[in-house]
Formats: C-alpha cells, sequence, structure tokens
C-alpha cells in the first residue's frame, strides 16, 4: 500500500491548513496516511554559524527521511505577509543543506488556504514557483479561499471550489 504524509506549512496547534492536508489525504483511495505536525520536529532558526557550530539538526533528517519514504506529498501553506509561515521556510531551509532536491521527485498535492479571499494564492504560486527546482513534482494544486465560510466538518462547501478539490484530488490519485 502506498504512503501519502500530510502536513500543514503551519505551527499553529488549530492550523486550517493542517484541517485541510489532512482532508485531502484523507479523500484518497488505497493509502495509508501519515500526518505530520511541525510541531513535532522543533529545528533552531537556520544559520550557516549554528550548522558550522552544531550541524544539521536531527529533525530536520528525520522529516526529510519521512519525504523520501512516501509515495505522495500533500502539503498545505500558510500564508504569513504574503509568503511562507516562517516555520515551515525554516525546515524547507534545513532539509535544503541535506539534499538540495529535498522533494526528491515525490508527486505532491500542493494547497493553500486562508481566512481571506485569496486563499494563501501568494505562498503558493512561490511555492510553484520554487519547488520544481529543488525536486518537486506538484502534480496538481488547489487554493481554498475564505476557510470559514467554505470549509467544514463535512469537507468543502462551495460546489465550484469542491468541483475543483476533487479534480485536483483525481490527478494527484493517479500520480501516486
Amino acid at each position: 500500500m502506498k504512503k501519502i504524509i500530510a502536513f500543514a506549512g503551519s505551527n499553529s496547534k488549530n492550523s486550517i491548513n493542517k484541517q485541510l492536508a489532512t482532508y485531502a489525504a484523507n479523500q484518497l483511495n488505497d493509502v495509508i496516511v501519515e500526518v505530520l505536525d511541525l510541531n513535532d520536529f522543533e529545528l533552531p532558526l537556520y544559520g550557516i554559524d549554528y550548522e558550522v557550530a552544531h550541524g544539521i539538526p536531527d529533525n530536520a533528517h528525520t522529516f526529510l527521511e519521512k519525504i523520501k519514504s512516501s509515495n505522495g506529498i500533500v502539503l498545505s501553506l500558510a500564508e504569513h505577509n504574503g509568503a511562507y509561515a516562517t516555520v515551515f521556510k525554516n525546515i524547507f531551509d534545513w532539509m535544503s543543506r541535506i539534499d538540495g532536491k529535498l522533494w526528491s521527485d515525490v508527486p505532491m498535492l500542493l494547497m493553500a488556504t486562508s481566512p481571506g479571499g485569496r486563499g494563501g494564492a501568494t505562498a503558493l504560486e512561490i511555492a510553484k514557483g520554487r519547488f520544481p527546482y529543488m525536486g518537486g513534482n506538484i502534480v496538481a494544486d488547489f487554493s481554498l479561499p475564505s476557510f470559514g465560510q467554505n470549509f467544514s466538518e463535512d469537507g468543502i462547501l462551495d460546489a465550484e471550489l469542491k468541483a475543483n478539490f476533487n479534480i485536483a484530488i483525481e490527478t494527484f490519485q493517479k500520480a501516486i
């Protein structure tokens, strides 16, 4: 059975992006899903001086191994001030010091959501532009605007957004 890792580019304990990533991963068929939480992979703020003095922390190696050992990645990015959340950028930077192609060409469903009407679109666009240079195999993407109005325990409420989400899930399912 194929193994999927799902996580949010957020360290919020009530992350809406983690809710979306978990929901999306659970829509897949015939897979084992492991939901990761960046809070379980604490890392010092990346800096070359720290790396020279202490090396690369074990949590960066562990997280990268989770990516490399998976058959698919479901990632939903939080957007802070028009970019990735710092916690995500930090783990991303640490992993890139181990392997510049850190995503390892593993098929990825890349998403973002936010309380606002753009649904994390800016962070999503940054990732879509950057990840392919680092081994990112983004096979589908999805942005969910206005999370509070468009998502519930039952899933995506807006019919058009739900249809777009389902296309992304189907595309990702075929790629894994």
